[in-house]
């Protein structure tokens, strides 16, 4: 689904949101709620003016609009591998991102996140992942490295990933995988304007993707050694 259809879909009631070079800004209505869209479209790389832009986007919603729920719509296919953007140091403005988004959050505004097409790598990170809830369409693609690429990072042979990724989520992309590991909420069915309004009725700005990792069997020892590393804590201050 393309970023146009996708809006009218989200938003029957109508919407004032542009594209301009992948990037996605504006306003919309969900029933009587008026909410910022921020996002990019065109499977984009995340360079620094990307970046910027939508750093820019959620910080003008915090200034300009108090407590106004921010949708995130996800299309990326990463961080853009350019010498210029390393240079200029795009972790940086990847990580300003991510440190508006949580300003945003303190500051009372609940953030969802839709992957609609493509999540990669640190583009999802700073950005779906950010979110106090991320969801996804089920054509939607999903993956932080592929196995290919992790293969040769990890010098675990491909086959052997591949045999791994059949049981286990960690190793495997799709949203059905990060769904069982927590990190998608839910994968959107029918009435998208109905989820949408569904998941910013349930949003929470407590993390509890681990637990949900736990119920769901994708991630089985996360919140064991969160809830251990925190009972050690409280411990060590006693």
């Amino acid at each position: 689904m393309d970023s146009l259809q996708l809006l009218a879909q989200l938003f029957p009631q109508g919407h004032q949101v542009n594209i301009i070079d992948d990037f996605i800004s504006g306003s919309a209505q969900i029933g009587e709620q008026t909410i910022s869209v921020i996002g990019t479209s065109g499977h984009t790389s995340i360079g620094v003016e990307i970046a910027l832009a939508q750093a820019k986007a959620v910080l003008a919603t915090v200034r300009e609009f108090p407590q106004r729920p921010i949708l995130l719509l996800v299309d990326t296919q990463g961080q853009r591998l350019r010498h210029r953007d390393e240079m200029l140091g795009i972790n940086s403005y990847m990580a300003h991102l991510g440190k508006c988004l949580e300003l945003a959050r303190q500051s009372g505004h609940k953030i969802v996140a839709l992957v609609y097409d493509q999540a990669l790598s640190g583009g999802f990170i700073t950005s779906g992942m950010m979110a106090d809830a991320c969801y996804a369409l089920p054509e939607a693609t999903i993956r932080v490295m592929g196995l290919p690429a992790m293969a040769r990072i990890t010098k675990v042979a491909e086959e052997r990933l591949t045999e791994l990724a059949q049981d286990n989520p960690v190793f495997a992309p799709g949203p059905k995988n990060y769904e069982r590991m927590g990190g998608v909420q839910a994968i959107w069915q029918g009435d998208l304007a109905q989820c949408l309004q569904q998941a910013f009725a349930c949003a929470d700005a407590a993390d509890r993707r681990s637990e949900l990792g736990r119920q769901r069997g994708g991630r089985r020892m996360a919140q064991q050694v969160i809830d251990t590393i925190m009972a050690q804590a409280l411990a060590q201050e006693k």
